[in-house]
C-alpha cells in the first residue's frame, strides 16, 4: 500500500533559487560534456556542437523548465509528478530537431547528434532533480 504525500508548493523565492541552480548546473554539466567530447576527438565538431549554442540552449532549456514547473505548481495537485511527465514528453520531442540535423546539415554525424541528444537528457535530469527534489526533507522508504 502506497501513501500519497501532497507536494509542498515552493514559494517564488525558492522557485527562483532552484531555477537559477538548474540553469547554472545545466550549463556547467553540458559545458563539461562538450569539453570531454571535443577533447576526446571522438566526434567531429559542427555548429550545433559548439560552446555558444550548447551553453545558451542548455540555460534556455533550464529557464523554460523552471517557468513550466512554476506554472504547474500553481495549477495542478501534484506538480512534481506532472512536471516529470511533461519533462519526459518534452525530452522526447526535443530529439526531433537533432535527428533532423542528419538530413539538413551535411556536417552532422550520427555520433555528433547522439551527443546533442545526450545533452538534452543532462538538462532534463538536472531540471527534474533540482526543481522537484532539492531542499526537500528525506522520506523513509
Amino acid at each position: 500500500m502506497s501513501t500519497v504525500t501532497p507536494t509542498v508548493r515552493p514559494t517564488r523565492s525558492v522557485l527562483a533559487r532552484r531555477g537559477l541552480l538548474a540553469v547554472v548546473l545545466s550549463v556547467l554539466a553540458n559545458g563539461l560534456v562538450l569539453s570531454l567530447v571535443l577533447a576526446s576527438g571522438a566526434v567531429q565538431p559542427f555548429a550545433p556542437l559548439s560552446y555558444p549554442s550548447v551553453l545558451f540552449l542548455s540555460g534556455a532549456g533550464a529557464a523554460g523548465a523552471t517557468l513550466v514547473y512554476g506554472l504547474l505548481s500553481t495549477r495542478v495537485e501534484n506538480p512534481d509528478r506532472t512536471f516529470l511527465r511533461v519533462a519526459v514528453a518534452v525530452l522526447v520531442v526535443s530529439f526531433i530537431p537533432d535527428i533532423g540535423l542528419l538530413f539538413g546539415d551535411p556536417q552532422a554525424t550520427i555520433p555528433g547528434v547522439l551527443v546533442l541528444m545526450a545533452m538534452h537528457v543532462v538538462v532534463a535530469g538536472v531540471c527534474v532533480g533540482t526543481l522537484t527534489r532539492l531542499g526537500r526533507p528525506a522520506t523513509a522508504v
